[in-house]
């Protein structure tokens, strides 16, 4: 019966590539010709590169209202994120400001984060941080200004009885977002904070 149900849905509503939006066949995430241009990366915090698809995805996912790429794109992350098994006791997204969210309709992060905390068998802690300031978009801005720009919008909220976090966001450019964010869960009692991101973009690249 689940069989015939997951059909059905696939019917009416195809998988489709992040990175194009044509449809998928298989399963796989991004179809054959955005696979041949995702560019893994060495870095042990995050999964892509920020470019091509990847980016392509990342824009349709946090500024056209493509909430159900969270699950696709989620569960890349959780592919990768066998590194903190055992090792963290929760996940936490990095959160948007509630005005963000509110326009957005959704918190991209915490989509991103409940796949990983699946896999991993911790709880998603998704009002781990409360973002305290509305700040300006990190994206055009140079990398001193976004460390002044993005310093203090964290504070802890919910985070008892959490030791060891996994830190939880789309894109690291210089990691102002995310140190202001660890800074936050350590002064909610969390002593060791690991980032884990999308894609990691180099301060300059398109946005």
């Amino acid at each position: 019966m689940l069989d015939l149900l997951d059909g059905l849905l696939t019917l009416l509503a195809p998988s489709r590539c992040p990175g194009c939006d044509e449809v998928t066949e298989g399963g796989d995430a991004f179809c054959a010709v955005c696979s041949a241009l995702v560019e893994r990366t060495t870095d042990p915090g995050a999964v892509f590169e920020y470019g091509g698809p990847v980016a392509d995805a990342i824009q349709r996912f946090k500024y056209d209202g493509r909430s159900e790429l969270g699950a696709a794109l989620g569960s890349l992350m959780a592919v990768h994120a066998g590194r903190w098994a055992g090792k963290v006791d929760a996940v936490v997204p990095a959160p948007l400001h509630w005005r963000r969210r509110r326009s957005r309709g959704y918190d991209q992060a915490a989509l991103l984060a409940r796949p990983v905390a699946e896999a991993l068998g911790v709880p998603a802690v998704l009002r781990g941080l409360r973002r305290v300031r509305n700040t300006p978009s990190q994206v055009d801005l140079p990398h001193g200004e976004r460390q002044l720009n993005i310093a203090g919008a964290f504070a802890p909220w919910r985070l008892t009885g959490l030791a060891r976090v996994l830190l939880i966001d789309d894109v690291r450019t210089t990691g102002a977002t995310l140190g202001a964010a660890s800074q936050a869960l350590r002064a909610g009692g969390v002593s060791e904070v690991h980032g884990f991101v999308l894609a990691a973009r180099v301060l300059g690249q398109a946005a």
